[in-house]
């Protein structure tokens, strides 16, 4: 997976849409609606941070773990900044290795979709799946097919704000792979200044991620569309996916 070094300085303020504030209002409902206690709390890939501190906020026992160093140090300064309390960890989805059991873990914005072999999907679920408690919650999103194929496909977005003007370019290519390509363009006394990013997200099949979840011990109770309760429409861009664990597998932490 990529590093992130140049997009974890933007990332924030190019994700403004991804309204940080509505999605945990509405993972706190969606617990409300499965009967769920937080518990122990994991948000894993969690950049920059955002959603983490909101759901600690919120009076969520949460950690992140996140692969990037950089995304990692976002996090870290804006929860000092915040006077937050929150336990950071550097590690890969797929080579999960906490300290103890948790009974939540969500995982948002495709952050799923950056695995771009299936064997390391099948390794990050089956890695929530050991640390999860029995009767624990996995929530996460993934971008959809239909979203890989119709909206991402070969096509370029172009995305500005006060500090940085983007580039995003996707290349679409086998097994519902897009290829992305970001540039920016940072002005600093009238020069503008260029760094790039580049990595691949892919897109997996509800039946896919269905034999996933139930090989790591884990029972779909529901997929939504995004930020709804509804089933997802044939055009949904992002799904939500709710696996409560119910097959331990006399596993040891």
């Amino acid at each position: 997976m990529a590093s992130y070094v140049s997009f974890a300085r933007f990332y924030d303020g190019l994700m403004e849409d991804a309204d940080y504030e509505k999605r945990c209002d509405y993972l706190i409902e969606l617990f409300k609606r499965h009967n769920h206690e937080t518990g122990i709390t994991l948000d894993l890939a969690c950049g920059t941070g955002s959603l983490t501190r909101l759901l600690a906020q919120k009076g969520v026992d949460v950690y992140g773990v996140d692969s990037s160093a950089e995304m990692l140090s976002e996090a870290m300064q804006r929860t000092y900044e915040e006077g937050l309390d929150i336990l950071y960890l550097r590690q890969k989805m797929q080579s999960l290795d906490l300290y103890g059991t948790i009974n939540t873990c969500v995982c948002t914005l495709d952050s799923i979709n950056h695995l771009t072999k299936i064997e390391d999907v099948k390794k990050a679920f089956d890695k929530v799946g050991l640390f999860m408690d029995n009767d624990g919650l996995f929530v996460f999103d993934v971008n959809t097919v239909y979203k890989h194929r119709e909206v991402l496909k070969d096509n370029t977005f172009v995305f500005e704000n006060e500090k940085v003007f983007c580039v995003w370019q996707n290349s679409p290519r086998e097994n519902d792979i897009v290829d992305i390509s970001l540039d920016f363009f940072e002005e600093e006394n009238g020069v503008y200044y260029r760094s790039s990013e580049n990595f691949s997200e892919r897109a997996y099949s509800d039946e896919e991620i269905r034999e996933m979840l139930e090989s790591a011990g884990f029972s779909v109770e529901a997929v939504y569309g995004d930020l709804t309760f509804d089933k997802p429409k044939d055009n949904e861009q992002r799904a939500i996916y709710v696996a409560r664990m119910v097959n331990s597998r006399n596993k040891t932490v």
